[in-house]
């Protein structure tokens, strides 16, 4: 029952749900950054990850199915391969790990991707390392999928230095993050979910559900370039809350 939370916990609970559900909607990949950096001061990590990688699993099996046509076997295949490996390990980590010290590893991440996100400086398009480099990237954004689910931020990144266009893009990290919160929920549920995890996970699904409706809206209304710059500020100002 959710009477068995505080109003507090539930509140934050629900807006973290809502948050996420937005940057999932409009950017495709940055549910658990967001929702995370609520999530953390009222939840423990385990339960933290477990929230985001069971709800951002709803979100993507929508998000994916609308990019089916873009996905490209070949092109996936190497970061569903380092993800698979990389993402026991990430459970692991979570499950004896200290929850200060992954607050404040998850807040300088989401700190320094929004500078990046924010300065956005001219790099060249990446041309080495092939199959292998995204291997090595699918494994990093395993890790952090098993950790505290953020398998899409990494891959993400990388395919925009790749330099491929959108819908390839999205056609490789929707589909990762969509396996990647698959298999985090399969080993979540092994090794630590409770009956407190699954009700949290049922309480905030409908205010993720509306955030996902709401992300839509938002982006089609928005130019891109202008909502990028205002999302990287709010992973900023969210990091910064999470570390302080």
């Amino acid at each position: 029952m959710l009477t068995e939370f505080a109003w507090t916990t539930l509140a934050l609970v629900w807006l973290g749900g809502f948050l996420g559900g937005v940057a999932a909607g409009a950017a495709g990949f940055a549910f658990g950054v967001v929702a995370t950096s609520v999530w953390l001061h009222v939840i423990a990590p385990i339960h933290a990850a477990f929230l985001v990688v069971s709800i951002g699993l709803v979100n993507q099996l929508g998000l994916s199915w609308s990019l089916r046509r873009a996905m490209d076997a070949r092109r996936l295949s190497p970061f569903l391969i380092g993800g698979v490996i990389g993402i026991p390990i990430g459970v692991a980590l979570v499950v004896k790990s200290n929850p200060g010290a992954i607050r404040v590893a998850l807040a300088a991440f989401m700190v320094a991707y929004g500078v990046y996100a924010l300065a956005r400086p001219p790099l060249s398009h990446v041309r080495w390392g092939g199959r292998a480099a995204d291997a090595a990237i699918g494994f990093a954004g395993g890790v952090l999928g098993g950790l505290a689910g953020l398998s899409g931020i990494l891959p993400a990144i990388w395919t925009q230095l790749r330099g491929w266009p959108k819908d390839v893009a999205r056609g490789v990290y929707q589909p990762f993050i969509l396996v990647a919160h698959l298999l985090s929920v399969i080993l979540l549920g092994v090794v630590a979910i409770d009956r407190a995890g699954v009700m949290l996970a049922l309480a905030a699904l409908p205010a993720a559900l509306i955030g996902l409706w709401l992300g839509w809206r938002i982006y089609g209304r928005l130019d891109e370039r202008l909502f990028q710059k205002l999302f990287a500020a709010l992973l900023v100002v969210s990091g910064l809350l999470l570390m302080f």
